[in-house]
């Protein structure tokens, strides 16, 4: 059984993207910044790609917190993750 983990460190974060060939991205709305997301091969249409810098100061203006799972249930790289309050857990 695999688990998953919480961490507002932005090295963990770019790490674990990059070693996925995850790249930043968002989606925008009508607010400011957008709705953050990792995008892995060929981008989303909806997915604007952006730069760590944006994506890191969107993600702290937000009090977002990463959580993400390291490897699947057969020991694989995981790709799950989502974007959840800070206070919140798993």
């Amino acid at each position: 059984m695999s688990q998953s983990q919480t961490t507002t460190n932005h090295d963990k974060i770019r790490k674990w993207a990059e070693e996925r060939d995850g790249r930043p991205a968002v989606v925008r709305t009508k607010g400011e910044g957008g709705i953050l997301r990792i995008d892995f091969g060929e981008p989303e249409e909806a997915f604007e790609p952006i730069e760590w810098d944006e994506f890191f100061r969107i993600f702290d203006e937000n009090d977002l917190a990463f959580l993400y799972q390291a490897k699947t249930g057969e020991g694989k790289a995981s790709r799950f993750n989502k974007f959840v309050e800070r206070n919140q857990k798993g």
